[in-house]
């Protein structure tokens, strides 16, 4: 498809509108030199629809030993980005003195390369740098624009911006010495180590994710081989095959334990621990929308290490997202969802608000997403043997996310309870996140005990390995199934006492843990 030349007329992308960070100040245009990488996302084909492939089948409440996976080769087959429309971007970009890096049709990724010029004049927008509380960032207001002849071909740009997207969800109990189970055995309402806290959620037995791959998303810190291997040697575990990939140029970089490495190893952590035998294939990206995006496509569509379950505890409040990120996360989950795979999302750890001051409810996205299964956190209490557990919520900010969208609709799964929801509501299940009744961990060489729904994305994505090995096939998206045909099979712990703030506890699902904590025993029996 040729660009026609001279006068040309242009047209938005959908939900490319930026505004700047709060209490950002434009210090002036980027050096017109400066180098820049950004993700186009193209289409799906005209013939690749829910409809007509038969992908349906995968968001319906049904068994998933009775559901058709496709492989990552079939997919990109069938779903990828066509060649015609590749070539169409491809002239696009070198008409503008673009270079083409990378095209991928399976995950419908055009890399391009060029100078802040180019870009700014390829895509209808001005670059300028930015400064805000937390450091500077390269940034834009307002919409993106492209010739309206390749518009149709445009599902979002990424790049052009590189503010700071996402924010861990971990939490460090700064009683240490106390607190920590790695130095002492775990007291009653003390910390747990992933194991125990697999035992307590009756995960599996006879399971140890041997077969299947765990992949982890993470946008900064690192991991260092000596803190793993000596954790698991103190659990009586071998050391577990940890993989690193790097996403646009990202490096397994630790720096300390109160930054992003507290969050790469708690991940790590206790998705080894609970599924030892699984390989754990960690994508390192940058913390921009882009590198959101790439590491989650990367993951989703990687041919090598093939994850079955992908972990994520990072986010942020959807007011922080363009619409065409959000919509992209969540047609890659749906995606994901067509390979078999689960996607596991913190719902955040700073209550119904999320963190923001402007007075308004949020969900954390992508938690949001309605392909996501989102984590909510609770307190545990153990009392001579029995275990008991309430919403976690310490505070404003220490309490776990959960409320409603305002970006997506009330999803299909969640109709019969959803009767009154403003939009989909955040989380579906729940797992111990208090830090006082958190995960015992070791990181950057020091045993601490660490606590958020970020431990309980992992949780869930060590136990859906354990549950993809013992089926002896995915379980993929779970959503449906647990709105749907697992009521009443006991597959989940109801909390009903607590809020996260706005949002109130009760019997069945809620705001604040979902349908609640994992006995998985019963969700293996029942999925089985």
């Amino acid at each position: 498809m040729a660009i026609p030349t001279g006068q040309t007329s242009h047209a938005t992308v959908p939900g490319s509108e930026r505004k700047p960070m709060p209490g950002a100040r434009a210090l002036g245009p980027v050096q017109e030199n400066q180098q820049i990488e950004i993700t186009v996302k193209l289409r799906a084909p005209a013939a690749s629809t829910l409809a007509q492939s038969g992908l349906e089948e995968r968001d319906t409440d049904k068994n998933p030993a009775d559901r058709h996976y496709l492989s990552r080769e079939e997919f990109a087959a069938v779903h990828g980005a066509s060649a015609a429309d590749m070539s169409t971007i491809e002239n696009f970009a070198r008409e503008h003195g673009l270079l083409v890096i990378k095209a991928d049709a399976a995950q419908r990724a055009i890399v391009l390369s060029g100078t802040a010029a180019a870009m700014s004049k390829a895509f209808g927008t001005a670059l300028e740098e930015y400064e805000h509380p937390n450091g500077t960032y390269r940034g834009r207001v307002g919409h993106l624009t492209v010739p309206t002849a390749i518009a149709p071909l445009i599902e979002g740009i990424f790049g052009l911006d590189d503010r700071p997207q996402a924010t861990t969800k971990f939490q460090i109990h700064h009683n240490l010495e106390q607190a920590s189970a790695l130095a002492k055995p775990h007291a009653a309402n003390g910390s747990f180590t992933p194991p125990e806290l697999a035992k307590l959620y009756h995960f599996p037995n006879g399971a140890d994710g041997l077969g299947q791959c765990i992949g982890i998303i993470e946008l900064g810190g690192g991991t260092r081989p000596a803190d793993i291997q000596a954790y698991f040697k103190k659990l009586g575990l071998a050391t577990p095959n940890v993989k690193v990939v790097s996403v646009d140029h990202a490096k397994n970089r630790p720096t300390t334990a109160d930054s992003a490495d507290g969050e790469v190893m708690l991940d790590i952590e206790v998705a080894a621990a609970v599924a030892p035998k699984a390989v754990i294939a960690v994508y390192f990206a940058p913390n921009t929308d882009r590198g959101f995006l790439d590491a989650v496509t990367t993951a989703i569509h990687d041919k090598v290490n093939k994850p079955s379950v992908i972990s994520i505890s990072w986010g942020s409040a959807e007011v922080h997202w363009t619409a065409q990120a959000m919509d992209a996360f969540e047609q890659a989950f749906s995606e994901a969802a067509a390979m078999g795979v689960t996607i596991c999302c913190a719902s955040g750890d700073n209550g119904s608000t999320d963190g923001e001051t402007n007075g308004s409810q949020n969900v954390d996205f992508p938690a949001s997403a309605p392909h996501a299964l989102g984590c909510g956190g609770t307190k545990l209490v153990v009392h001579n043997g029995v275990a008991t557990e309430t919403v976690w919520n310490a505070g404003a900010d220490s309490a776990t996310g959960g409320g409603f969208s305002t970006h997506f609709p009330v999803p299909a799964y969640q109709g019969a309870v959803g009767k009154s929801f403003s939009g989909r509501g955040v989380p579906d299940v729940a797992g111990d996140a208090d830090p006082a009744s958190g995960y015992a961990v070791r990181v950057d060489g020091k045993d601490m005990v660490i606590g958020g729904t970020s431990a309980v994305a992992p949780l869930w994505a060590g136990l859906v390995a354990l549950l993809n090995q013992k089926i002896g096939h995915p379980v993929g998206y779970l959503n449906p199934l647990l709105y749907g045909s697992l009521l009443g099979k006991g597959v989940t712990n109801d909390v009903s006492v607590g809020n996260n703030g706005a949002q109130q506890a009760k019997v069945g699902w809620d705001a604040c843990t979902g349908w609640g904590s994992p006995n998985g025993q019963k969700l293996l029996k029942a999925l089985a």
